[in-house]
């Protein structure tokens, strides 16, 4: 037990200590990535009507697949890329590579943000979206009866 309390403890003076250290920039460019990832999913998923994404995920087993594997769809370039410099990194500072490390960072950098905005944008984009999508749907109805009458 010892042995994995060092472990999260090396690990969290590690990480806080990543943006101090070389590739620091990477720890704006990831969440910002990821946020952005985020906002597009969410407002793809206010487009088609899907209810938010993390409380789907947990709450309805109908979307759950269709969420998890279109939300590792979004994030597989940045999870790779983020390990990728991560790993770059634990070689530069470490000389040696710590997956748990590796792992908590890729996590906090990429899922994180992109799990906390992805269901709120969808809620705030579905109230804006629902009610141009129907009258939308009215008016096109609307005209295909006039053109065909």
């Amino acid at each position: 037990m010892t042995t994995i309390t060092d472990m999260v403890a090396r690990g969290w003076e590690n990480f806080v200590a990543r943006p101090r250290g070389p590739l620091n920039l990477r720890f704006i460019i990831q969440p910002t990535l990821a946020s952005i990832i985020a906002l597009r999913a969410g407002l793809k998923d206010a487009n088609a009507g899907r209810p938010a994404y993390l409380w789907a995920v947990f709450t309805n087993s109908d979307y759950r697949k269709i969420f998890l594997h279109g939300g590792l769809k979004d994030l597989r370039i940045p999870i790779v890329v983020g390990t990728t410099l991560d790993v770059v990194y634990q070689i530069i500072i470490h000389r040696w590579i710590y997956p748990l490390e590796l792992l908590f960072t890729v996590t906090l950098l990429v899922l994180v943000p992109y799990l906390i905005l992805r269901g709120p944008v969808n809620r705030i984009a579905s109230r804006f979206v629902s009610g141009g999508v129907a009258d939308a749907a009215g008016k096109d109805s609307g005209q295909q009866s006039k053109t065909i009458t």
